[in-house]
């Protein structure tokens, strides 16, 4: 037995908090009845229906993928480009990324069908650590990292304040490899800061999220999380 709520959630088609809010609001329903109760709890063989429509309810699964260049990060694409469930094992369950990476980064990429564990990972305020690598034009100066580290002023606002580390420098070819940790998730955001220093990216990769390292795997390849992965990224989640 699970609550509703989060039966809701799981299925994708809404933040549990957002659940919460159809139910109260009476668009939903549970085996032709309609609930305003966020306590019910309901089994698998249930009927359940959020204003009018049926909802799949399926096993949640967990992937990790190491993401190639040259890929989108979405389950299809118009232009017939590859996309990144093109890279995972046939699976029953309609399995999308949480969050995206850029078609021209590289690197760790989560996916599932549990909306509710997506959008705990994507929630602003979601303290899970994301550390890419980026090869950058250019040599920035130690104040130049520095107001990276003590949050950088983009068209979207301020960012966090981000950890920084030079991996190294080649003063012939005037770039530099750099490590860059940050908990937020706005779109081409790494790139963003490093243009708004000075020093546009040319190469980049995510190489941890949270806990999780592409140890083991080659680019185009995935791998399923254990359960107490899973559970680490919650714990990490909701650390605040």
């Amino acid at each position: 037995m699970e609550r509703l709520q989060k039966v809701i959630a799981h299925a994708g088609l809404a933040s549990r908090r957002k659940a919460e809010q159809l139910i109260l609001e009476g668009h939903v329903k549970v085996n032709g009845k309609v609930v305003k109760e966020l306590g019910v709890k309901v089994s698998s063989s249930d009927k359940v229906e959020v204003s009018g429509i049926p909802i799949e309810r399926e096993e949640p699964v967990y992937f990790l993928l190491y993401k190639p260049r040259g890929v989108i990060s979405s389950v299809q694409d118009d232009k017939g480009r590859k996309v990144v469930t093109d890279y995972l094992p046939a699976v029953e369950q309609r399995i999308y990324p949480i969050g995206r990476l850029d078609y021209d980064t590289s690197g760790l990429l989560l996916l599932t069908n549990d909306g509710e564990f997506a959008n705990l990972l994507m929630h602003p305020k979601s303290e899970v650590e994301k550390v890419y690598v980026a090869k950058v034009k250019g040599i920035p100066s130690r104040e130049k990292t520095r107001s990276l580290e003590k949050g950088i002023k983009l068209e979207d606002g301020m960012t966090a304040p981000a950890r920084v580390k030079m991996i190294s420098m080649d003063k012939k070819k005037q770039t530099a490899i750099i490590e860059l940790t940050i908990h937020e998730g706005r779109n081409r955001q790494v790139r963003r800061m490093f243009e708004a220093i000075g020093h546009p990216v040319m190469k980049l990769k995510r190489e941890r999220y949270g806990t999780l390292t592409l140890q083991g795997l080659k680019a185009g390849e995935a791998r399923e999380l254990t359960t107490h992965e899973v559970k680490q990224l919650r714990v990490q989640a909701q650390a605040k």
